[in-house]
């Protein structure tokens, strides 16, 4: 097993703004800086986002902070960064994604067993506001069960 192979970067807004679809599981291309920020946790998946570029798919918004130990080759911390999907998924993403209503969003950042970064996203509808009030009602309801159990 990896030493650094536990670090696991959730994105908490994304399954209570959108409906999860379809999940897939994408690698990352990265700079050497990135990677090992990365391995130290020093990343975020507020406000990022999936979008097609020329036929590729780019995560935008990701935050990955510069690393301590970088030197003048550096990254920098919000870049673009491209997704590693076979054509076959892109191409599945990419007529899910004309429908309206649907995107695809980051849900967690990860590290294998055999030491790469991968980023698991996720294709989404986003929610109305009744349903956002649903979902704190039964993970409400959850914490009330899980509360009660404990306590026999």
């Amino acid at each position: 097993m990896h030493p650094k192979a536990n670090i696991h970067i959730k994105n908490k807004r994304a399954t209570f703004d959108y409906i999860v679809l379809d999940r897939y599981t994408a690698g990352l291309q990265l700079f050497g800086t990135e990677i090992k920020s990365i391995r130290e946790g020093k990343a975020g998946l507020v406000d990022t986002y999936c979008t097609f570029v020329g036929g590729e798919l780019w995560v935008k918004g990701m935050h990955i902070a510069t690393y301590a130990f970088g030197s003048y080759n550096n990254h920098e911390s919000k870049r673009d960064r491209k997704l590693l999907l076979t054509k076959r998924e892109l191409r599945k993403l990419q007529n899910a994604v004309k429908d309206t209503g649907k995107t695809i969003v980051p849900l967690e950042l990860f590290i294998t067993e055999q030491g790469y970064a991968k980023l698991e996203i996720a294709l989404c509808q986003g929610k109305h506001t009744y349903d956002k009030r649903q979902s704190l009602r039964e993970k409400e309801d959850q914490r009330t069960i899980e509360r009660t159990m404990r306590a026999y």
